[in-house]
């Protein structure tokens, strides 16, 4: 277990560094040196290291070594000492845990490109960092006072060949642990491969040789990046890693992988991912629908744009969306049936809102049909009736129930209302919510966030906003988001400002299908 935890704690170090880095580099004069996400993806030389199905790969393409001055550059002038030692302790914490000091040992000659791969998605995955020289001797130099300091700390060294290469290995000193295998490759004089033991080190020489099975000679990684275009960094995730370290649906069969770019735009960070199915999507495609957000009220924390909800909930539904969003869906209005009553009878688009004053629906105008719901509440003991006032119609949905006692008699307890208007049926779970569809300018910022989404693809088929709250509720259950809070010695959970998602509809390419998915995390 501690190894998995070792493990599973460089890959979420260094994807934490990606997630925090991103965020502050964005917000400088396209001019300006310290300008560096403004480039197009590409595959590093270390890519030819890397197995195509390795469990997850990160190649990432900033300049690590000056992350503190960008940060400090990009902060508020009464924060820039606090934004570059903070910058400092989240850069130098992540290559802690892989049992390297920074500053002792990489920053006089470490380069712009590193790249992480954890070749399998076990308990105790394999995982190989490479790291590029910024001058002609400073990978040796590195290699060489990396291995006399473990030797002197009672390391036994073992010097090898293989494939022509010299190789080192042995168990090196990790910060709090137990000292775990590591062995050392150095490639072309400027490339270090740093491995969790020998027999890793020479499974990736041996792709190496092996255009049809390395990264560098994938042509569907290639387009995929060419579609994609920019990014601090590349990601890609097998559908094993997926399932155990994204909390994808075991259920979710056909996955390929994932790929996706991170980027930066001011304090935000994006990420614009591709999932491939291995084969054509047998079930009918996914409808692109006209959307519901636009003129929308409330004061919304959460607001999902829903298209066709009905099929999403059907458990004989074979199309991956449902097989995903589904269960989570279903999981998520256990609670609420009148709610649920009208997902399930809807064919979309359907918007929901959650506030403070409960849920709000809005759906296209009649639909779902009013007497196939009235039947669906029935069926749940709730009785219809209706309410006028203001030239306004409602109908509300009760459940009576006796009391007993002093206070004996019935009491009506609200479950459902609903209004309409031009264009919309609304929805909601108490008679202030439904009152709240008409504070347009309270729901600003998931109109901001939709719109923000909206110009970042082409047909959104489902898609979910969240305010501060709700974001810091999601990511307060993510492992690396955790680890990176106890890397910078403090909470962070203030800095979180939104997250929203979406998901593009499903397309064919090359006998594969491929569902675009996009995010958008906003950092304060």
């Amino acid at each position: 277990m501690q190894a998995r935890s070792f493990l599973t704690a460089l890959a979420a170090a260094v994807l934490s560094l990606v997630l925090v880095t991103t965020g502050l580099l964005w917000g400088l004069e396209r001019r300006s040196p310290l300008h560096l996400v403004d480039q197009p993806l590409h595959l590093p030389r270390a890519a030819r290291f890397v197995p195509r199905n390795a469990a997850l790969s990160l190649h990432w393409l900033a300049d690590t070594a000056r992350l503190p001055a960008y940060a400090q550059a990009v902060a508020p002038p009464r924060q820039r000492r606090a934004a570059r030692d903070g910058m400092r302790q989240w850069r130098d914490g992540a290559f802690a845990l892989a049992g390297l000091d920074f500053d002792a040992e990489l920053a006089g000659w470490v380069g712009p490109e590193l790249s992480l791969t954890l070749l399998d998605a076990s308990d105790t995955p394999g995982w190989v960092l490479a790291l590029t020289s910024s001058d002609s001797d400073g990978a040796r130099r590195f290699l060489q006072r990396f291995w006399q300091t473990r030797s002197l700390a009672g390391t036994d060294l073992q010097i090898s060949s293989y494939r022509g290469m010299g190789l080192i290995s042995g168990r090196g000193a990790l910060v709090g642990r137990e000292p775990q295998p590591l062995a050392s490759a150095l490639i072309d004089e400027d490339l270090v491969l740093l491995a969790s033991g020998r027999g890793v080190l020479e499974r990736v020489l041996d792709v190496s040789q092996l255009q049809q099975q390395h990264q560098l000679g994938d042509e569907q990684l290639g387009r995929e990046m060419a579609e994609l275009d920019h990014g601090v960094a590349l990601l890609t995730a097998s559908p094993e890693a997926l399932r155990r370290w994204f909390d994808l649906p075991t259920a979710l069969s056909g996955l390929e992988g994932m790929v996706a770019a991170l980027q930066a735009e001011n304090a935000d960070l994006l990420m614009e991912g591709r999932l491939r199915w291995q084969e054509t999507i047998e079930a009918e495609p996914w409808p692109v629908q006209r959307d519901l957000v636009s003129g929308s009220g409330g004061r919304a924390s959460l607001m999902a744009q829903l298209q066709n909800p009905h099929r999403l909930l059907d458990p004989d539904e074979g199309h991956p969306l449902a097989q995903w969003l589904g269960p989570v869906l279903k999981q998520r209005l256990a609670q609420q049936p009148a709610a649920l009553a009208v997902l399930e009878l809807d064919e979309g688009p359907l918007l929901w809102q959650q506030q403070d004053e409960g849920w709000l629906l809005a759906s296209g105008h009649d639909e779902p049909d009013l007497s196939a719901v009235d039947d669906q509440l029935k069926a749940q003991g709730l009785a219809q009736s209706d309410l006028s006032g203001d030239g306004e119609s409602i109908q509300v949905w009760t459940r009576l129930t006796r009391q007993r006692g002093r206070s004996a008699g019935v009491e009506a307890s609200l479950a459902l209302a609903r209004s309409t208007d031009n264009d919309r049926d609304w929805w909601a779970e108490t008679l202030p919510a439904l009152t709240q569809r008409q504070d347009v300018r309270a729901l600003e910022p998931r109109l901001h966030q939709w719109r923000n989404l909206s110009r970042l693809q082409s047909a959104p088929v489902q898609s979910l906003m969240l305010a501060s709250t709700p974001a810091r509720a999601v990511l307060a259950q993510w492992q690396p988001w955790s680890l990176l809070q106890a890397m910078a010695g403090q909470t962070l959970q203030s800095r979180i400002q939104g997250l929203s998602l979406s998901l593009e509809a499903d397309r064919q390419d090359e006998g594969s299908s491929v569902l675009p998915l996009h995010a958008r995390l906003e950092l304060g």
